[in-house]
């Protein structure tokens, strides 16, 4: 009897540690970049030019700086000086992200932005520009968003 009821907690407790050892794949990037991300911190080339709640900001503009990716693939885009443009996006990969056919569109694209994906997670993402930026002198930018 005694090993019995032996037998059967191990049978409970292994089971028990393969069902709460088995934690299910995280969604796809894909799923979980489709919120709203605005600008916690902006590179121009190597300088800093803007961070949240910064007091000495040489651009406050990019408290307009928002990246909203839309159910079916769509986006709003809103840059440092506060023009919105709307369009699609896809992500290449788990590191690069296009926003195209961009309405209106932003000055020097032909309505396309390319970005690399440095880093990710549920809250925050670092975005560098692949191309140089006109509005902001010909600079490569990097891009720290977060959610919320």
């Amino acid at each position: 009897m005694k090993k019995a009821i032996s037998t059967l907690w191990s049978v409970v407790l292994l089971t028990a540690l393969l069902v709460g050892g088995c934690k299910k794949p995280p969604p796809p990037m894909s799923e979980r970049i489709a919120k709203a991300w605005s600008a916690e911190s902006v590179k121009e080339g190597s300088t800093v030019v803007f961070t949240k709640g910064g007091a000495g900001n040489t651009k406050p503009g990019y408290s307009n700086f928002k990246l909203t990716f839309l159910a079916g693939g769509n986006v709003t885009y809103s840059e440092l000086d506060n023009n919105t443009f709307n369009g699609q996006w896809e992500l290449v990969g788990d590191n690069r992200l296009i926003l195209k056919n961009l309405t209106p569109q932003p000055t020097g694209t032909n309505g396309t932005i390319e970005f690399t994906i440095n880093s990710f997670s549920d809250t925050r993402m670092v975005l560098t520009r692949t191309t140089a930026s006109v509005k902001t002198g010909g600079t490569i930018n990097e891009y720290t968003l977060s959610n919320p």
